[in-house]
């Protein structure tokens, strides 16, 4: 069990800071978005009151209105018992960012919005953080309190090791939770290609009981290479170096192809297991992203 340690105060500002960023988010973008598009498991009577004109007739209660004479309804209120499990993908490439933030920085502001988004829908929030391995688990519970050690967690991380932990996380999830819940995997699935069928089948396996949702977070930086001429590059995960031409068109051509093909390699991943994939990107503001997913998938159901 990890015994959470006394946070310095810089860290303790900027979990405030963070919670209110988060909070002017959901109050301006999608307060109610989030909770269509995610309904409960159910609904469950609240009270008989009597009819008014406009009332759906379909939910008199005929019992209530023989005995008192004139047209009582049953009314209903949705059931929310929705489990919200955040997966942060905390390894070394999410330190990376050439814009304003780096991919870890827009990884824990989008995980703080969804946590601060399902609690005001009265959901349970848990939080699993993993890069090599798993990190840590924070088990679903509701409340504000909770809500500010989930966010406190996103940030007091370092992003550090590789990404191989993604196929354990799923497997966590698929053990531990065993509710029905709603897995947001936030990640820039930079994985080793030789890893995508572990990769498939960890969604796989995850998506049999629960929602799979990804948030793949990119840098423009990592889609197209500015023509700077010789650039040293290093992987932030296995340390390695190369030294690239970016003066070179056909240079900038084929890491713009090899990176387009990774992506595509992604979104058949996510096709195949019938999970869905928001792309978030450091360069600009990611509400419209989500807002677009929220009511899609409203749409739908």
């Amino acid at each position: 069990m990890r015994i959470a340690p006394v946070l310095p105060e810089e860290l303790i500002r900027e979990v405030k800071r963070l919670e209110i960023y988060a909070r002017r988010r959901v109050d301006d973008l999608f307060a109610g978005e989030y909770h269509a598009a995610f309904r409960g498991q159910g609904i469950e009577f609240a009270e008989v009151r009597e009819y008014e004109p406009g009332d759906d007739v379909r939910s008199i209660d005929w019992n209530v209105t023989a005995r008192a004479g004139r047209p009582f309804i049953k009314r209903f209120i949705e059931e929310r018992r929705l489990t919200v499990l955040l997966c942060l993908d905390t390894s070394a490439s999410h330190a990376f960012g050439t814009i304003s933030k780096s991919k870890a920085r827009v990884a824990a502001e989008v995980a703080s919005v969804l946590a601060m988004v399902a609690t005001r829908s009265n959901d349970r929030v848990g939080l699993i953080t993993f890069a090599d391995a798993v990190k840590l688990f924070v088990p679903p519970r509701k409340g504000r309190t909770h809500l500010l050690r989930v966010i406190r967690e996103c940030l007091d991380t370092s992003a550090t090791g590789g990404g191989a932990g993604l196929s354990e996380a799923m497997d966590l999830v698929r053990t531990v939770v065993r509710q029905h819940a709603i897995v947001f995997l936030l990640s820039d699935f930079l994985f080793d290609p030789q890893r995508e069928a572990a990769v498939l089948g960890a969604l796989r396996m995850a998506s049999h009981r629960h929602e799979v949702v990804g948030v793949r977070i990119s840098d423009p930086r990592e889609l197209e290479l500015p023509p700077i001429g010789l650039v040293k590059m290093v992987d932030p995960e296995t340390r390695r170096t190369v030294l690239v031409d970016t003066g070179s068109r056909a240079t900038r051509q084929r890491f713009q192809q090899a990176a387009a093909q990774q992506r595509q390699v992604v979104d058949r991943l996510f096709r195949a297991a019938r999970s869905d994939l928001i792309d978030v990107s450091t360069a600009k503001p990611f509400g419209t992203d989500l807002l677009r997913y929220f009511r899609a998938r409203e749409r739908r159901r």
